[in-house]
């Protein structure tokens, strides 16, 4: 059997981490290796959400039992593609078919205390259902059931639109379309355990857009986090506060602030959807992955429809980089997840490598800045972090596409502020047309500046339609 870890190594790699070893060409690798072991046996894997909605995916293994070298790398895929899978389309039951063995280690990986005890619990919260793992027959996995949903574009009126960043707040007044007022407000959300704190700055953004405003029609929220029928379920925006303050005052933050603003109309949405939203609207195109690289990496997708697929896209926690000595995220114990390559965290991880040691009594905010400011004074340490990044992105677009239908990657975010954006962008596209031509179709696109700041706060502002 041929070694999967080596089949990985990548002709692109990010020259700051030599031991990157990316997703998709350790799946690659592995699909391979099941192929030409002539015994390839099918497997599925199906999650439930809200509302009944089922996503399915269907693969193959090596059949368990026979060679140890197999199960060890049946175990690796599978696990690493169900956490995959559990973010990018969210679900509280995971169906396991195909295979008991793998089937009863994923219950195991996914029971209190477990593996994957984190996973368990936050998908629990989110759904508010007990979080289960069956195994079952292949041909008892359930068939896929989704929903989708048109939404944005509504620009009639007099409207706010709010983004809720980890670094700072961004908020936007607009009169039928236009722009008569836009302001970012620097806070620090994940710092703060009194909810007051966070309901006071979201206040102050909106009183301030509403002073440009004859009324307010409507309120749009670009958030970070996940949220259901405008209600927050989990945001790392409120990681300080208590779980009782969290009931009673966060879940509910934005409608409250709708209240406040006169009882108006609001839409809620993952600053992913609202990215992605943006990017189609600016391309006049759909099949867009939006991927935001700011305090975390915030996605989400327009599907070939124009459509938000309902999907969590939370691809902050979902694996790029199968190395197992990989940066571990604090919040989630695991490790290779998207958070430490495509947000400041990537940059501060990247920069002891570049020759760059940063205070350590600056913000992660300053530290990113701080690079930039060596970037744009032409440290090459610091172009060497920017093109890393960009080589990751390659690669992760490469690992992305085998669940969405990309034509166009749009970024944004901080990170992809000043020349920084413009090497991410080269760097990826260079990875895509050297490793994966097939996927060379793929377009990174990178806004104007402007854009990258403020735009998701425009494009928030057209989230509700009036009645």
């Amino acid at each position: 059997m041929i070694d999967l870890f080596q089949a990985a190594v990548p002709k692109l790699g990010p020259e700051l981490d030599p031991g990157f070893r990316p997703a998709s060409l350790w799946n690659r690798a592995f699909a391979a290796a099941v192929r030409e072991s002539g015994q390839a046996v099918p497997f599925a894997l199906a999650l439930e959400r809200d509302g009944g909605q089922v996503s399915v995916y269907r693969t193959q293994l090596f059949p368990s039992g026979q060679r140890p070298e197999w199960d060890a790398a049946n175990w690796l895929y599978v696990e690493r593609l169900v956490k995959c899978l559990l973010w990018m389309r969210g679900g509280w039951k995971i169906i396991a078919g195909g295979s008991e063995y793998i089937g009863q280690k994923l219950k195991e990986a996914y029971a209190p205390g477990g593996l994957r005890a984190f996973d368990q619990e936050f998908m629990g919260g989110v759904y508010e259902r007990p979080f289960t793992v069956e195994v079952v027959g292949l041909d008892e996995v359930p068939e896929p059931f989704e929903k989708t949903e048109r939404v944005g574009g509504h620009f009639e009126g007099c409207r706010i639109g709010f983004d809720a960043g980890g670094s700072d707040r961004k908020v936007a007044a607009l009169i039928d379309g236009e722009v008569v007022f836009a302001d970012e407000t620097v806070w620090h959300p994940k710092l703060a355990e009194d909810p007051e704190y966070h309901f006071d700055g979201i206040m102050d953004s909106l009183r301030r857009a509403a002073a440009h405003l004859p009324r307010v029609d409507a309120l749009g929220v670009s958030s970070a986090g996940i949220y259901i029928n405008n209600r927050t379920m989990v945001a790392s925006l409120f990681l300080k506060v208590p779980q009782g303050l969290f009931d009673a005052k966060v879940k509910d933050i934005y409608l409250r602030a709708a209240q406040e603003l006169g009882n108006v109309p609001v839409d809620v949405r993952n600053d992913g959807d609202v990215t992605a939203l943006a990017g189609a609207s600016a391309l006049g195109d759909t099949r867009v992955l939006g991927i935001a690289m700011g305090t975390s990496e915030a996605a989400g997708f327009v599907d070939a429809a124009g459509s938000l697929t309902g999907w969590l896209n939370e691809l902050a926690f979902v694996p790029v980089d199968y190395n197992p000595q990989a940066m571990v995220d604090e919040w989630s114990g695991d490790y290779g997840c998207g958070v430490k390559y495509f947000s400041q965290d990537g940059v501060i991880k990247l920069a002891p490598a570049a020759g760059i040691e940063l205070a350590g009594d600056l913000t992660p905010a300053e530290k990113l800045s701080t690079v930039q400011k060596l970037l744009a004074d032409g440290h090459p340490g610091a172009r060497k972090i920017f093109e890393s990044i960009g080589r990751y992105l390659g690669y992760a677009a490469a690992h992305y596409a085998n669940f969405y239908d990309i034509k166009h990657i749009l970024i944004l975010g901080r990170v992809t502020s000043g020349e920084g954006g413009v090497l991410i962008q080269e760097k990826a596209a260079e990875v895509l047309q050297a490793e994966c031509p097939e996927l060379s179709h793929i377009q990174f696109h990178l806004p104007g500046e402007s854009d990258r700041r403020v735009g998701q706060a425009i494009t928030a502002a057209g989230l509700v339609p009036l009645a």
